[in-house]
């Protein structure tokens, strides 16, 4: 039980991706996409001087498609999800994994000072729990 009390413990700015896709707010939904595919991510964040105005996922591209909206004439900002998550740089692992659990999203963007400092995805938390020896997913989740 150690270990687990340990991992859940860990700083996310342990595990965060640092590297964080951004475009800004003229841009479209093909541009977003493009972004998405080019950074080998599943979220961009949609920036105007430097203020986060929403993030796209790949689901919300899917979803547009799905709709058939028009991609190369809608703007990202338009679609983009605006109610974000956000933790600070010293948010535990488990505290991030519980607002995931929570709230039924995949990515959490990490703060700095009120700054965008990185991104923590469900894939992260993944990687960082598979690393782990026995681990029980119920010693993170506080439902």
């Amino acid at each position: 039980m150690r270990e687990t009390q340990i991992a859940a413990e860990t700083p996310v700015s342990e595990l965060m991706a640092d590297i964080i896709v951004k475009i800004p707010s003229t841009a479209t939904m093909v541009d977003a996409a493009d972004a998405l595919s080019a950074g080998d991510v599943g979220l961009v964040a949609i920036i105007d001087e430097d203020r986060v105005l929403g993030v796209i996922s790949e689901r919300d591209v899917v979803g547009a498609v799905a709709h058939r909206t028009p991609l190369e004439r809608t703007l990202a900002v338009d679609a983009a999800s605006k109610d974000l998550a956000w933790c600070d740089v010293d948010s535990t692992v488990g505290e991030v994994a519980n607002e995931m659990t929570d709230r039924y999203i995949r990515h959490v963007l990490v703060e700095r000072h009120g700054k965008l400092v990185g991104i923590v995805s469900a894939r992260d938390l993944l990687g960082f729990y598979a690393t782990q020896d026995e681990i029980d997913p119920a010693d993170f989740y506080n439902g």
